[in-house]
């Protein structure tokens, strides 16, 4: 490879597997085939910002797509995900999903026509979850609209019987306790900050399988492993940049591999550096 195919394969997005995330990933495929119910099971995945909860929707989405049933003749849609609009609001939040399966819609549609749509549309795409990322987005907004956000979740989970994923950062939590007949029936499912044990170590090899080395740079021993961790606070997003810079920086540079003096010549900021720096605008 040239040194610029091999920076752009560094650059590319790589799904990096972990334990935490494989066993998310069967909960979430096992409420695909949750008998219809009642009160049909949902999940409430929380994680600081940057710590993987958006990439493990775009894993779990990429391994259900859309598909043709032949037998129906009819599209098949299991999983359907969308962001929560920036405060709560209804109808921005059904033309997302509008949006999300290619339907048109006018400005000028009542509200309650447009929710019958979204019902009838995710009713004949077979949906059997939806996901809504952000939900923390609901705070936003006064309460009288937060509880109007909510009822349309809980309306489209009690009609069409499927399942709610909802991520979002701690204050998802909030977000979704604010409605306590709401949260009793959500399972909360953290993305936790990494730490310096065996499962790191793990993820830190998967990293450096990914990258264009012949040689290897040894992320695991303790010194390199503690300094990535310790920059990167911890958020596997925040460790995918790190080892991403320096494996850029060893290219540009000719080197055969990274080592840890790279971490200060990358000009890396952690998370908790950048704040301060904003603070002191």
């Amino acid at each position: 490879m040239t040194k610029r195919e091999k920076i752009e394969n560094i650059k590319s997005s790589k799904w990096i597997n972990y334990s935490g995330a494989v066993d998310i990933i069967k909960e979430l495929n096992d409420l695909k085939t949750y008998p219809k119910s009642t009160r049909m099971p949902n999940i409430l995945l929380v994680g600081d910002s940057n710590n993987g909860k958006t990439a493990l929707i775009e894993k779990f989405l990429s391994i259900n797509p859309a598909s043709f049933d032949n037998t129906q003749e009819e599209i098949i849609c299991p999983v359907v995900a969308v962001q929560a609009p920036p405060e709560p609001d209804e109808r921005r939040f059904y033309n997302s999903i509008l949006e999300k399966l290619l339907a048109p819609y006018k400005i000028s549609e009542k509200l309650d026509a447009r929710q019958n749509r979204v019902k009838h549309l995710l009713e004949k795409l077979s949906v059997k979850i939806l996901i809504i990322d952000e939900i923390h987005h609901v705070l936003a907004g006064p309460p009288i609209k937060q509880r109007k956000f909510l009822n349309v979740l809980k309306f489209l989970s009690n009609e069409l019987k499927i399942s709610l994923v909802c991520a979002g950062t701690r204050d998802a939590f909030n977000a979704i306790h604010t409605d306590p007949q709401l949260s009793n029936r959500f399972t909360p499912r953290v993305l936790k900050r990494w730490t310096f044990d065996k499962e790191y170590k793990r993820l830190l090899i998967s990293f450096e399988s990914k990258l264009p080395f012949k040689e290897s740079s040894h992320l695991i021993e303790t010194g390199f492993a503690q300094k990535i961790l310790a920059v990167s606070e911890g958020l596997i997003g925040e460790i995918s940049t790190v080892i991403k810079l320096m494996a850029i920086f060893a290219v540009e540079n000719d080197y055969k591999k990274m080592t840890p003096d790279m971490i200060e010549k990358i000009k890396y900021i952690s998370p908790s550096d950048r704040k301060k720096i904003i603070y002191k605008l």
